[in-house]
């Protein structure tokens, strides 16, 4: 489980986490040497939108921060993701983000946007 916060600066908020929980940069995705160059990769309009960082021990929960448009009026929103389709290819993490939703939905929770990422970089927000 990942503990989502939309902010208005994701790097800067990270940074500032992560001293007084002890926690660490996760590992750079496949095929980048930094995160740096993860980053560049994005589109411009994506660049410094994601950010993130985790227990080095590998036991908590994994902060991630999202940049959100417009203003912040009452400070930092936070949810939790659930990650669903963890190891799947091709159309199955969708597939299995959709039955999820679906049982979600069905228990009262509501369906925010399906927000797709390159495979293995981070999980997929679907409530």
């Amino acid at each position: 489980m990942k503990i989502t916060f939309d902010c208005g600066e994701p790097a800067a908020v990270a940074e500032s986490r992560k001293a007084p929980l002890g926690y660490g940069d996760p590992p750079v995705p496949p095929r980048f040497d930094s995160w740096e160059a993860f980053n560049s990769s994005l589109p411009e309009e994506d660049q410094g939108s994601p950010w993130a960082c985790q227990d080095p021990e590998g036991v908590g929960p994994r902060p991630f921060f999202q940049r959100v448009p417009g203003p912040e009026t009452v400070g930092n929103h936070v949810h939790l993701d659930v990650r669903v389709g963890t190891g799947l290819r091709g159309d199955e993490p969708i597939v299995a983000l959709e039955a999820k939703a679906t049982r979600l939905e069905a228990s009262g929770a509501p369906r925010a946007h399906l927000v797709r990422v390159p495979q293995g970089v981070c999980g997929r927000r679907v409530w």
